[in-house]
């Protein structure tokens, strides 16, 4: 058999019928919080019997079990972005992605957001987003400068021209 590449990222839309067998033990009341549902799953590692998922913090181990890959945005629950400005439609704020959704019907994944205490009512897609990877710091300036020098009169030193 040959296992998929991990990490991959899916939906578990429907409850399997044998009822939560496939739910380690240990993360039975985790796994019934985050499934079924159309939560953006990460599905991280193998062990031969139980696959890791991974929802922001939340983590818990399922056997294999039937579920719908969906191609990852490069955007992950806990990531710090920037939403886009878009005139006077959109205005321009960095928050914390707090959820990740999968609407079906549109085929498109979307993002609930976190701004400080406050959890944004409006959903995001990628393309309204930008996601903040590092921040922007002064580099420096690889040469330096002759400073001029002041005797406390006009006869200071001047800088060469050139």
């Amino acid at each position: 058999m040959q296992w998929p590449v991990l990490p991959d990222y899916g939906i578990i839309i429907r409850w399997p019928e044998n009822g939560q067998e496939f739910i380690h033990p240990s993360d039975l009341q985790v796994a019934l919080k985050c499934i079924p549902s159309e939560r953006l799953l990460k599905r991280e590692s193998f062990d031969g019997e139980y696959y890791r998922y991974r929802y922001g913090k939340a983590t818990f181990r399922l056997r294999p079990i039937m579920w719908r890959t969906i191609d990852h945005e490069g955007i992950d629950v806990g990531d710090e972005v920037e939403i886009v400005g878009l005139g006077m439609e959109r205005e321009k704020f960095v928050a914390h992605v707090w959820g990740m959704h999968f609407i079906r019907r549109r085929s498109q994944i979307v993002y609930r957001l976190r701004r400080a205490d406050r959890v944004m009512p409006k959903l995001y897609t990628v393309d309204q987003m930008r996601l903040i990877k590092e921040k922007q710091s002064v580099r420096d300036a690889g040469y330096t400068h002759q400073a001029p020098t002041w005797k406390g009169d006009q006869s200071g030193d001047r800088l060469p021209a050139g």
